[in-house]
């Protein structure tokens, strides 16, 4: 399995340091040149744009510097922890440089899962979300499948049975638990709601047993081209009835409450 994760690997990202900045600008560069990953990017973000149709005010993006999320939805306030060339600024999601109750909505994409203590971060959120603002996110999702998948051929650590929401400090992007999502929002559920009674969970929609593995993601080469996109997601969606032992992604909602 490592010898395929090795001869897989995309030869720009070989050996570099997942928080160089420099990485991040290239990692957009990689998403926008595979169409097939494009492709899975545009959908995410357009149900991530569903979550907030109806929602008022300025929207954040938090770890916008690999993504193009305002190219299909412009005004959004592009942020990431890194400085970065396609962000309207740099700033920690845990300690966000905003005013109280600013914002309608603040959407990521596989951002969660890399923060060092969310706990900080939904504090955070909690400030500077209105009442009846949300949370709206892309992340992935613990399932028989993407269990193996995320820990035989990922480079992020695929913890479910981690005692500790927190992750170690200091590396925005190499620090990492992708199982993270689904301990805080189901295997620790309760726990949430009782920190967080002002967040209620709206959505958890499992989604995309096979397609962001397809594409080879920001790391591997392109296996797929873009015009077998649609089939491709034509089929999965004929898989739902089995998307709970599947699916590798969650849409993720919270709305704020008070």
């Amino acid at each position: 399995m490592n010898f395929l994760v090795d001869w897989l690997a995309h030869p720009l990202t070989k050996g570099l340091d997942l928080d160089d900045p420099a990485t991040t600008d290239l990692r957009r560069v990689i998403i926008k040149s595979k169409p097939f990953l494009r492709n899975i990017y545009i959908e995410w973000y357009q149900v991530l744009i569903n979550q907030i149709s109806t929602i008022e005010g300025p929207l954040l993006e938090l770890g916008a510097g690999a993504g193009f999320l305002s190219e299909v939805f412009p005004g959004v306030i592009r942020s990431d922890i890194l400085t970065t060339s396609h962000i309207d600024l740099a700033c920690d999601a845990q300690k966000l440089p905003f005013p109280n109750q600013l914002f309608g909505g603040i959407l990521m994409t596989n951002v969660l899962h890399h923060l060092p203590d969310p706990i900080i971060f939904f504090y955070e959120a909690s400030r500077c979300v209105k009442t009846g603002g949300v949370i709206a996110m892309v992340e992935p999702w613990n399932t028989a499948w993407s269990k193996f998948i995320f820990r035989k051929m990922h480079q992020e650590p695929f913890e479910t049975t981690a005692s500790q929401w927190s992750l170690e400090p200091g590396k925005p992007l190499s620090g990492a638990n992708g199982a993270l999502p689904w301990i805080l929002f189901s295997r620790d559920r309760p726990v949430f709601e009782t920190i967080f009674p002002n967040w209620r969970i709206q959505t958890i929609e499992l989604m995309m047993p096979f397609a962001y593995l397809l594409s080879g993601g920001v790391s591997t080469k392109n296996i797929m081209p873009g015009w077998v996109y649609e089939p491709w997601r034509g089929f999965e969606k004929m898989l739902q009835p089995l998307i709970k032992s599947i699916a590798m992604f969650a849409l993720i909602t919270l709305r704020k409450t008070s």
